[in-house]
């Protein structure tokens, strides 16, 4: 989601190219393996914070307790992991930046997987600290399907239009994105409840995983998908084509799988 280096020479002296996902200089980047850690890590701390504030209160929560957690952890991991990896953490993210030709679809496939991975390590951790496997964050909605794909197609339509609005324009907007994104974030599991709040398919891939509960798990992927399609035509439209800053934004610190040209 958010690099927050800008474009410019690089320590050698050479100039980054200004193809979207492209980069000539590659001598400060940190390691494949590392940014597909912190997509992990970040979506493992996402997920937790969105099961632990419910499963493992004492007494019930309000829903400003519920959304408020993955609000200020998204912030903050914009802001700490951001330039490694892009700070995704969400399937939805991610195909949003592809469709907009801002990132690469080699990445696509890894960049999922490690988010799923990282959703199902907190949802594992949810279980074993409630010695419970069946309760550990399934998002289940509280209205019929139909309006429950609605809902997460609109949030998801919100969440997206931010992020992808904030990164093509991060010259202008700098470290202040991190606030959006996670004012986003808290704003939408406020006022989306009654679909059980996701917007993000790994974050309900994870637990339904580890309990085996599948039952609603196609409504938290068929929401967002179609708000990530919405979205995107949204950011053409209202913003502007995807341009160097936001594919820089969506790659980290100018990644590419080995191969790549």
């Amino acid at each position: 989601m958010r690099n927050l280096r800008v474009s410019g020479p690089s320590r050698t002296g050479k100039r980054r190219s200004r193809h979207h996902g492209d980069d000539t200089d590659k001598s400060d980047s940190p390691r494949y393996w590392q940014i597909l850690t912190a997509e992990l890590v970040g979506t493992f701390f996402l997920t937790l914070s969105a099961i632990l504030p419910v499963h493992q209160a004492s007494s019930p929560v309000s829903h400003l307790e519920k959304a408020l957690p993955s609000g200020l952890v998204v912030c903050a991991l914009i802001l700490a992991i951001g330039p490694t990896s892009g700070a995704h953490f969400n399937p939805a993210v991610t195909m949003a930046f592809f469709l907009r030709q801002a990132f690469s679809l080699k990445k696509v496939p890894s960049y999922i997987t490690a988010q799923i991975m990282g959703a199902v390590l907190a949802a594992s951790l949810a279980a074993g600290l409630a010695r419970n496997r069946f309760l550990v964050g399934q998002t289940h909605p509280l209205v019929d399907p139909i309006s429950a794909v609605v809902i997460e197609a609109v949030l998801t339509t919100l969440l997206v239009l931010v992020i992808l609005g904030t990164a093509n324009n991060h010259r202008l907007v700098g470290n202040n994105a991190a606030l959006a994104v996670g004012a986003a974030i808290c704003l939408s599991g406020m006022i989306g409840r009654e679909s059980g709040p996701s917007l993000n398919p790994a974050r309900s891939l994870g637990p339904a995983i580890v309990s085996g509960d599948f039952a609603d798990i196609w409504i938290y992927l068929l929401g967002p998908l179609l708000g990530v399609g919405i979205a995107v035509v949204l950011t053409t439209i209202l913003v502007a084509p995807a341009n160097a800053d936001e594919a820089q934004e969506a790659r980290g610190r100018d990644q590419r799988l080995p191969g790549d040209t």
